[in-house]
C-alpha cells in the first residue's frame, strides 16, 4: 500500500511600514468651518492599500461642543480588512509642539494594532 502523501502548508504575516505627513496650511482659517465639517488629505498608498485622512477642525459630532478635533484614519481601498498599526502626531505651526492623541476606545491608541473594515474608518481626538 502506498504511503499518504505529505502536505505542507506556510502562513507569512507580513508587516510594512509607511508614513504620510498631512499638513493644513491656513488652520486658523478652518477652525470655525462648522461641526461635522472635514478636511481630507489626498489618498495615499501603504502596503497596497490606499487610505486617507480626515480631519476635522471644530469636531465630528455635536458633543465636541467644538473643545476638541477629530481625525479619522480612513481605509479607502475595495477589498479586505486590514490590521493597521500606527502612530499619530498632531504638531502647532511651529512644528515642534505635540498634542496629546487620544483614542475613542477604552485603551491608550498605542495599544493596537487595529481592524480596519472595507472602506471603514478608526477615528482618535
Amino acid at each position: 500500500m502506498p504511503s499518504p502523501p505529505t502536505t505542507t502548508s506556510l502562513s507569512v504575516t507580513q508587516t510594512i511600514n509607511g508614513s504620510h505627513s498631512f499638513t493644513i496650511k491656513g488652520y486658523s482659517l478652518a477652525k470655525g468651518i462648522g461641526i461635522g465639517k472635514h478636511i481630507a488629505s489626498d489618498t495615499f498608498t501603504v502596503g497596497g492599500y490606499q487610505w486617507a485622512i480626515y480631519f476635522y477642525p471644530d469636531g465630528k459630532n455635536p458633543e465636541d461642543n467644538s473643545a476638541y478635533v477629530s481625525v479619522f484614519i480612513a481605509l479607502a481601498s475595495d477589498g479586505t480588512d486590514v490590521r493597521a498599526l500606527f502612530e499619530l502626531s498632531l504638531l502647532d505651526q511651529s512644528g515642534k509642539g505635540k498634542h496629546k492623541v487620544h483614542s475613542h476606545f477604552d485603551r491608550a491608541l498605542e495599544s493596537g494594532p487595529y481592524t480596519l473594515k472595507y472602506r471603514g474608518s478608526m477615528w482618535v481626538w
